[in-house]
């Protein structure tokens, strides 16, 4: 008896449209915790890892948070005003540094009760082993895909 083949299913649709629809509903699903300490996720994010980093140059947070210096900049400049984020000279008059403040670590901490209760509840709603199997998916995926330059192949 011959093996039986079953044709392999192509991907449907966009995937780019398929991220950002899914994305969208994580973030809803973040943010309306996050709104609960006046951040947005955004925020927390940065938070954090200035936190984990910090004092850290524009440059290496830039690069760990996988964003452009300008928008880091603009996302810094809330943080600042807010009190939270200090960006100050570092070791020479070229360099800065980017650190938390004493009120900064107070607002990460309580927003990071808040990011649980979130994280806690996406892994409830999809499953952990979902949850589990979408990080590996995601790890592996960013792996694969490097940064598009500006200009780069398949430009004419």
């Amino acid at each position: 008896m011959a093996a039986s083949t079953t044709p392999k299913s192509l991907p449907q649709g966009c995937t780019n449209l398929k991220l950002r629809q899914f994305m969208r509903r994580v973030s809803q699903f973040y943010d309306a915790e996050m709104a609960q300490v006046g951040l947005k996720t955004t925020q927390y994010s940065l938070l954090s890892y200035v936190d984990k980093l910090g004092p850290v140059r524009p440059g290496e947070l830039a690069e760990g948070l996988k964003m452009d210096a300008s928008t880091l900049t603009r996302n810094l400049r809330p943080l600042v005003d807010a009190g939270w984020v200090v960006v100050a000279a570092g070791e020479d008059a070229r360099s800065r540094l980017v650190s938390l403040t004493p009120a900064g670590r107070e607002k990460r901490a309580e927003a990071k009760r808040r990011w649980k209760v979130a994280q806690l509840g996406i892994n409830r709603l999809l499953g952990e082993d979902q949850v589990v199997a979408l990080h590996a998916l995601i790890d592996a995926s960013m792996d694969k895909l490097a940064p598009v330059a500006a200009g780069g192949e398949g430009d004419e």
